[in-house]
């Protein structure tokens, strides 16, 4: 029960620690043509709006595997 707990914990905070590099990494593409000028890149407007909703996802991800995780933890201890 208590690893799971530590686990989910863990999951949450090195999660929102790679946060930042996620969010820096999709902004980087979709701004790659104002950044280098003789670069190019793929992402027609709907495609940067649906490549920008990634951090979103990332984040739900990390939440839910977490909140999973630590579930499970106070199932296994007949709590949940």
């Amino acid at each position: 029960m208590l690893g799971n707990l530590i686990g989910g914990f863990i999951t949450i905070i090195v999660g929102t620690a790679l946060m930042p590099t996620v969010a820096d990494q999709i902004k980087s593409a979709q701004n790659l043509n104002s950044s280098n000028a003789t670069a190019t890149t793929n992402l027609s407007s709907t495609t940067s709006t649906i490549v920008g909703l990634v951090p979103l996802f990332y984040a739900l991800g990390i939440m839910s595997t977490g909140v999973a995780i630590a579930i499970n933890g106070l199932r296994d201890a007949g709590i949940m």
